[in-house]
C-alpha cells in the first residue's frame, strides 16, 4: 500500500494511518513524527530543522523533503509500503514526493482526502489531549488515557496543546483550507483523488480506504 492521506486537523488522519499500520503491516509515516526523530537523533538535518523550529519559523521545503526521503528510502518502508500524514503540504513537496517514488518504483495508488464539517472538527479537537514526549493523541471523552494524565504509550504526561482552543482552531482550519487547496486540486488532476466521508465511524472508514486501495 501506498497511500496519502490529506484533511484538516482533527478529521481522522490519525485514527486512519493507526487502523492500517496495525493491521495491514504499512509503514506510517508523519511529518511530525519524522521531525521528532530527527531531532532527538541530533542528525544534521535534525539540527537544521530545530533552529527554524526554536525561532517559530516554517522548516524550509528543501529540508522537510530531505527528511520525508530518507524515511522513504528505509528498507521497512520499500518492503511494506507507506501511509503518508501530513505529507505533501505544498505542490512543491508533491512534486518532490512524485520524483523520489518514481525513483524507487514505488508509485503512489491513492490520495485520500477525508471530510468533515467544521464545528465537529472543532468539538473533536476541543477535547484532545496530546503527549508531550512521543506525540500520541487522546480525546477527554472518546480515547481518554489509561491512567489519566499521562501516555498510555510511554507514561509521560499529557495536555490540552495551546492551538486545540476552539478560536485557534477555527483559523487552523482556514489556513489548512488555504494551503492545502493546490496540493488537493494536482492529485485530483492526476486521477488519484478520493474524497471519504470522515463523520463516520472510524471502521467504515477504514473499511473505504481499503477498498479502494485492495
Amino acid at each position: 500500500m501506498r497511500v496519502i492521506l490529506i484533511g484538516p486537523p482533527g478529521v481522522g488522519k490519525g485514527t486512519q494511518a493507526a487502523l492500517i499500520g496495525s493491521r495491514k503491516g504499512v509503514q506510517t509515516l508523519s511529518s511530525g513524527e519524522i521531525f521528532r526523530r530527527e531531532i532527538e537523533a541530533q542528525t544534521d538535518l535534525g539540527r537544521l530543522a530545530q533552529r527554524y523550529i526554536s525561532h517559530g519559523e516554517l522548516v524550509p521545503n528543501g529540508v522537510t523533503i530531505e527528511m520525508m526521503a530518507k524515511r522513504l528510502r528505509e528498507s521497512e518502508v520499500r518492503k511494506h509500503g507507506f501511509i503518508l500524514d501530513g505529507f505533501p503540504r505544498t505542490v512543491k513537496q508533491a512534486d518532490a514526493l512524485n520524483e523520489i517514488l518514481f525513483d524507487m518504483e514505488m508509485p503512489l495508488q491513492k490520495v485520500f482526502w477525508l471530510q468533515a464539517p467544521d464545528e465537529l472538527i472543532v468539538s473533536r479537537l476541543s477535547g484532545r489531549l496530546g503527549c508531550t514526549k512521543c506525540g500520541a493523541i487522546y480525546h477527554s471523552v472518546n480515547k481518554p488515557p489509561t491512567r489519566e494524565g499521562f501516555c498510555d504509550v510511554c507514561n509521560s504526561p499529557i495536555v490540552v496543546r495551546s492551538d486545540d482552543q476552539p478560536e485557534t482552531i477555527r483559523e487552523r482550519l482556514r489556513v489548512f483550507r488555504e494551503s492545502t487547496a493546490p496540493v488537493i486540486e494536482y492529485y485530483k488532476d492526476l486521477g488519484l483523488l478520493v474524497a471519504v466521508d470522515a463523520t463516520r465511524d472510524a471502521e467504515e472508514v477504514y473499511k473505504e480506504i481499503i477498498r479502494e486501495t485492495d
